[in-house]
């Protein structure tokens, strides 16, 4: 049962809901956008170049599909999609409910709507999960995202390298390094 946001919210001319299955492709285009704008380096110019998008349709029109325990809360003006936070509930038994993606257009950064998608996580995590524990991976380079999770109580407690998108190993340059980035109460969100 997805979270209830009295059906909608809306600040100014924003509006938080629950994603669709109808919403994977705008999703999709939005997650490869990012990725292609903040993972080069750790990622291969070939897949940012290339299939990213392709393969984040397909993640993304799965994920919409059946979401099992996921919950993904977009933040919409004007019918484009500015944002989105995708959570997967009680992914971890140590560390909770997993953050995998939480990105915002490039236009609306610092406008406060990744924030807002993050206390609707947070929410979603108290309302949800078995604990009200989340984490959420990032990118070593990403020092601009680390330092905006931070500012929302986030600590980072470990690194890890980066698994390959899809399984495939060419995806990625070397091995990039990411940081585990921990709330163990997402009551310090709210």
């Amino acid at each position: 049962m997805p979270v209830e946001y009295a059906n909608r919210i809306r600040f100014g001319q924003v509006e938080i809901r629950v994603a669709t299955a109808s919403d994977a492709e705008q999703v999709a285009a939005l997650h490869a956008d990012s990725w292609r704008r903040h993972y080069r380096g750790a990622y291969a110019d070939a897949f940012l170049d290339g299939d990213v998008e392709a393969d984040r349709r397909t993640v993304w029109t799965e994920r919409l599909a059946v979401p099992a325990h996921t919950e993904t809360i977009l933040a919409v003006d004007s019918g484009q999609l500015i944002g989105f936070v995708h959570v997967m509930l009680d992914a971890d038994p140590r560390w909770g409910s997993l953050v995998d993606n939480l990105h915002v257009r490039t236009a609306r950064r610092g406008s406060g709507i990744g924030g807002r998608l993050l206390r609707h996580a947070a929410t979603a995590v108290h309302q949800r999960a078995a604990t009200r524990a989340m984490y959420l991976w990032v990118l070593e380079q990403n020092t601009a995202a680390q330092g905006f999770y931070r500012a929302h109580g986030g600590d980072a407690v470990e690194t890890a390298l980066v698994p390959p998108p899809g399984g495939d190993p060419t995806r990625l340059n070397g091995s990039p390094v990411c940081l585990r980035i921990a709330w163990a109460d997402v009551a310090v969100l709210s």
